[in-house]
């Protein structure tokens, strides 16, 4: 079955002159809608919908973009003439390439459900998370925004090398924050969750979650500086894992903004981290049948047993290394230029479970929280973060801890991990399990 944006682009192509030209065409239609409700009403009810046209044309190795949104047959010839103009204008580059047809394996990605929900049912979903989180404990106070949110999307993509896939897909989520207080102290708990079906997200379990967080805050106090074993949330290891997947970009490495440049076959990590990134993983946020140039989806183990195996490429960045398009071409939106980026991209979950974990490390530190982790440096590798979580003894948590900071390497960070539990999550494409990191220094009182 061709679909409606599939066709477009085909269209799209079929105005330019790509006897001269290499062309490519890419669009898009997405809905989307967003609920957030506090104190049993809804606050924010918002709805957007919108198509769009991408367009590169690669003339003699100089680049040209240019879109639109308007779909009548003289704007989108405009569009195409503007790309044209503005190839012209660049400056050659002889790694400027579009990639040629291979067969992509066909994914269902909409759930018929989600495409047909009501409004009220998504209302009502809101409504739920923001009760469970109230219910949970009378030192839930406020509650800052229980949302839920859906998109229903379709691509198509065509050039003019025979590259002529399209695709439609659907996702939903939730999220959470909450403020606990007690004693004259106030502590906020946050989640989120996100599923390719409506029936995957349970809105008590999101409720409790994030009032949970909050409440095992309450009375935290510092610490005395420390060097310990670190346990990580899995959403605390997440967010190190946005900083490291930008740079295990080909582009970022090309660009000399990768603390991994030069690391090719190098042990940058502990023989316990693997990291894959991936556009087939089931049920994953970005899985897709293929990239945003059209470069069939695959599984790539970029770090194994703590050793860096390749660099993560689209066609551009395939062709300055003289190697082979791993599927990482991305785009912000059709707007945008393509460049490289994640897709799927996590730690496989370990065999132990987090409380296992807790044992095996006896006193430590369990990270449930990292603030500023944006500002790390992907060139040098260093971080410095505020932190908040749990002091562990025993193998157990037994009081809470805030005001405190953690600093490093971020391949020093890797090379001290551990153990990886079993509790593999993901938080949008970025995905880990807990992890246990040894000898960190904790800075506190």
């Amino acid at each position: 079955m061709t679909l409606e944006m599939q066709d477009l682009a085909r269209s799209v192509l079929r105005l330019a002159d790509t006897s001269r030209q290499e062309v490519e065409v890419y669009t898009v239609k997405q809905r989307s809608l967003r609920v957030e409700a506090t104190d049993g009403q809804v606050e924010t009810l918002q709805e957007a919908n919108q198509t769009g046209v991408g367009i590169r044309v690669i003339d003699r190795g100089r680049l040209g973009l240019a879109f639109t949104t308007r779909l009548d047959r003289e704007s989108l010839k405009d569009a195409v003439q503007l790309a044209v103009a503005n190839a012209q204008s660049a400056a050659a580059d002889e790694f400027n390439r579009l990639p040629d047809p291979q067969p992509a394996e066909s994914m269902d990605l909409l759930d018929p459900q989600l495409a047909e929900l009501p409004v009220d049912a998504k209302i009502d979903f809101a409504l739920a998370v923001e009760q469970a989180a109230r219910a949970y404990d009378p030192r839930v106070t406020k509650v800052r925004q229980a949302s839920f949110g859906d998109g229903i999307y379709e691509v198509g993509i065509a050039n003019s090398r025979g590259v002529d896939v399209g695709y439609q897909g659907g996702y939903c989520s939730t999220s959470l924050m909450v403020v606990a207080e007690a004693d004259g102290q106030a502590e906020t708990g946050w989640t989120f969750d996100f599923s390719r079906t409506f029936e995957g997200l349970d809105p008590v379990k999101v409720g409790r979650e994030a009032a949970a967080m909050a409440v095992e805050m309450l009375g935290a106090g510092s610490l005395a500086t420390c060097r310990v074993p670190l346990v990580l949330a899995p959403d605390v290891a997440a967010e190190f894992l946005e900083v490291l997947g930008p740079a295990l970009t080909a582009e970022a490495v090309q660009k000399g903004k990768s603390v991994f440049a030069g690391k090719l076959g190098q042990a940058v990590g502990s023989k316990e981290l693997t990291l894959i990134d991936s556009g087939l993983l089931p049920q994953g946020i970005a899985t897709a049948p293929v990239d945003d140039e059209g470069v069939p989806s695959q599984e790539t183990t970029v770090l194994e047993q703590g050793v860096l195996k390749t660099y993560l490429y689209n066609t551009y960045s395939a062709a300055k290394d003289g190697v082979q398009s791993t599927g990482n071409g991305v785009r912000p939106s059709f707007r945008g230029a393509l460049t490289s980026g994640n897709r799927n991209f996590y730690i496989p979950a370990g065999e132990l479970s987090q409380q296992e974990l807790m044992e095996q490390v006896g006193r430590g530190l369990y990270v449930t929280s990292v603030m500023g982790m944006h500002t790390a440096n992907p060139i040098s590798g260093e971080f410095s973060v505020g932190a908040g979580g749990l002091w562990i003894e025993n193998g157990k948590p037994v009081r809470p801890v805030r005001g405190i900071a953690i600093a490093g390497n971020l391949i020093d960070f890797l090379k001290r991990l551990t153990a990886v539990g079993s509790d593999l999550r993901f938080y949008g494409s970025v995905g880990s399990p807990s992890l246990v990191v040894e000898g960190i220094t904790v800075s506190g009182e």
